[in-house]
């Protein structure tokens, strides 16, 4: 059958078909291919299934005549099970309530904005992991609990260090003076070179939409107020492998740091001749013990993941087995190693790393956050400013518990909070929500304010849904291939298949009524056994040559020879096997050979051609008998549910698919 041919196989598995019992607003009069009883079949739906997937649009993508109609047939055989399936009620079952709304959950992700969001984010991410950027910073700490005015105070203070700055100050050393960053007072708000995922998402905004040399207004992250400055970009150089040794030393002593610079200068020129292995040294000097005895070896790393003096020293290193001069950081004297380089990995290596860092970080928060404003808009979100602020100031305080009475006593039960999509929400509609909850997700925000977040958040999200039900043509079809496969699963299961195995009255019925099907050949009982080890030919030949075909004799050949041969034995049909067909059936042993491979065959006792036991039969017997039912069920619905084509329509389905 041509690969185009929609079998009952393809049907199910390939594209789990569905039907036409989810309602379609359509803009148009759709055209009906065919109907089936009182239902009505579109042409849109056939075509839509026939060519998933099939890539139509090439000059090879056409159907034949014979092909269509093969289709067709199938096709409409497919939705009278599916029908049948929704007259028996099994749309209406728990269980296949559960397999759709969790084929649902899935299909529909896709078609979401926030889908959209998230592979714009991605896409971003990687853009920017093509470069690295080196900015400064300087950090004014928000106390905590902090009032308006004392928020106000330190963003003041924020705006006139900018303006120190952009009248020449240099911002290293204002940094010294005005950070709340402890690191300020060792790098002077230098903060390296980074890339993106590396900085909180705010931060990395700012930074990477900053030209170099110019000073940021103040950036609000969770740590406060930063005011940036870039001083620098580059291409990102990939990633690097180094090993290296360590020398540690108390940076409060300073005799101990001289002995450990003397020590690392001695282990340098060590280093420098030609019988010295780099293995043997890390190994003896080396004060790294994560490392010291794997060669000093380090992870691979790319840029912001290391401290920068150790980063400079390892991307400066150009040859593998290049060794750095000692270098000096906060953990002691190292002495680097280049073991290799490498460039960034493409985007589909790096797709689902960037997602997870990603949508665990805050940044998923703003994420939700574009993803609100575009519903808002999209679906004429309004909301009554005025009653959220009352609403808040009188509600915040008060326990959960008596929200619903607050809001009867006050008169606010009927106050519109919103209106979506022209569907106004009210207070009681809020409180009514809050009662279906078991817990906010958030419950540190358990006040109006979180509850009234979280439902719009909710109602945001069950808008989109609806209207992508009600208006998205693709995901409508969609959700009907997978509805009606999970039918025609359910029905094609309950009449078909587990009937066919364990109906073992209709199966032996079945074979007493079809016997002539179910015939031996002329048989002969044998073992192949096939030469693998040439070397153990003539050894096994010796063996065999004057034996019987014995249950003994397999046994006492699989001893002697536990490798070097395979061996299948039973009782086959030789008239048309590979390998007996060519035997001497009156030899009891005789070699052959085939395709480059030696077989020594054993021979017993034939069998004349006649009928098979139900017992040897089974397996025929429940796939015959299994397609017999579903015959008969296809039989039974074609009488049960009047059919009738529109020859028109289907003559124009065909036209477009050969277009």
């Amino acid at each position: 059958m041509n690969i185009r041919i929609l079998s009952a196989t393809l049907l199910l598995i390939s594209l789990i078909l569905v039907g036409t019992s989810l309602p379609l607003r359509a803009q148009v009069q759709e055209e009906v291919l065919f109907s089936v009883g009182q239902k009505q079949v579109e042409k849109k739906e056939f075509l839509y299934l026939l060519t998933k997937g099939k890539g139509l649009g090439n000059a090879s993508g056409s159907f034949s005549r014979e092909e269509f109609e093969e289709n067709f047939d199938l096709f409409l055989k497919f939705k009278l099970r599916v029908i049948e399936a929704e007259a028996l009620g099994l749309d209406t079952l728990e269980e296949f309530k559960l397999e759709f709304d969790s084929f649902k959950e899935s299909l529909i992700f896709p078609f979401l904005i926030k889908n959209s969001v998230q592979e714009g984010e991605v896409s971003k991410v990687y853009g920017r992991m093509q470069e690295i950027v080196r900015a400064s910073h300087i950090l004014f700490q928000i106390p905590y609990n902090a009032s308006t005015e004392d928020t106000l105070t330190v963003l003041k203070l924020a705006l006139q260090v900018k303006s120190e700055i952009e009248n020449g100050g240099d911002i290293n050393e204002l940094a010294v003076k005005y950070s709340d960053d402890p690191s300020a007072k060792i790098n002077k708000g230098d903060l390296g070179y980074f890339t993106s995922l590396q900085m909180v998402p705010q931060f990395e905004e700012a930074a990477f939409g900053l030209p170099i040399g110019t000073v940021s207004d103040p950036v609000l992250t969770d740590f406060g107020y930063h005011i940036l400055q870039v001083k620098d970009r580059q291409p990102n150089p990939g990633e690097v492998s180094v090993s290296h040794i360590l020398v540690r030393f108390d940076s409060e002593n300073l005799a101990q740091e001289e002995s450990a610079r003397r020590k690392v200068g001695d282990i340098y020129a060590e280093i420098q001749k030609e019988t010295t292995l780099w293995e043997e040294i890390v190994k003896s000097y080396s004060e790294d013990p994560a490392t010291k005895d794997i060669g000093g070896k380090l992870p691979w790393f790319g840029i912001g993941t290391m401290i920068p003096e150790f980063e400079v020293a390892a991307f400066s290193l150009t040859e593998v087995g290049e060794i750095s001069p000692p270098l000096k950081t906060p953990y002691g004297y190292h002495i680097l190693r280049l073991e290799g380089k490498r460039e960034l990995p493409s985007f589909e290596e790096l797709e689902q790393s960037i997602k997870s860092k990603l949508f665990r970080q805050s940044k998923s928060n703003l994420i939700q956050s574009q993803v609100e404003a575009i519903q808002k808009a999209r679906f004429g979100f309004k909301e009554n400013e005025s009653t959220i602020q009352q609403l808040a100031t009188e509600l915040n305080s008060v326990p959960f518990e008596n929200i619903g009475a607050t809001l009867a006593s006050k008169g606010w039960a009927g106050a519109e909070l919103f209106v979506l999509k022209d569907i106004s929400y009210s207070a009681t509609t809020l409180w009514e929500f809050m009662k279906t909850q078991a817990i906010l997700p958030q419950p540190n925000q358990a006040t109006f304010d979180g509850w009234y977040t979280f439902f719009v958040s909710q109602k945001l999200a069950e808008t989109e849904v609806k209207d992508l039900e009600e208006n998205n043509k693709e995901y409508q079809l969609l959700l009907k291939e997978y509805r009606d496969g999970i039918l025609f699963f359910s029905l094609n299961n309950q009449e078909v298949w587990q009937k066919g195995i364990n109906d073992s009255i209709g199966q032996k019925a079945y074979f007493q009524s079809n016997l002539q099907n179910y015939q031996w050949k002329k048989r002969v009982q044998a073992s192949l056994i096939k030469v693998e080890d040439n070397s153990k030919l003539e050894s096994a030949r010796k063996y065999l040559q004057f034996k019987n075909l014995e249950a003994s004799t397999l046994s006492g050949f699989e001893a002697a020879f536990p490798e070097g041969f395979s061996i299948e034995s039973g009782n086959f049909e030789y008239e048309d096997h590979p390998l007996l067909s060519f035997v001497d059936l009156n030899k009891p042993y005789q070699e052959l050979s085939q395709e480059g491979n030696t077989y020594l065959i054993l021979l017993g006792k034939t069998s004349p051609a006649g009928p098979r036991l139900f017992e040897e039969s089974r397996g025929l017997v429940i796939r015959d008998y299994q397609d017999f039912l579903e015959k008969s069920l296809v039989d039974r619905l074609l009488a049960k549910y009047p059919v009738v084509i529109n020859s028109v329509v289907k003559e124009k389905a065909f036209q477009d698919l050969n277009q």
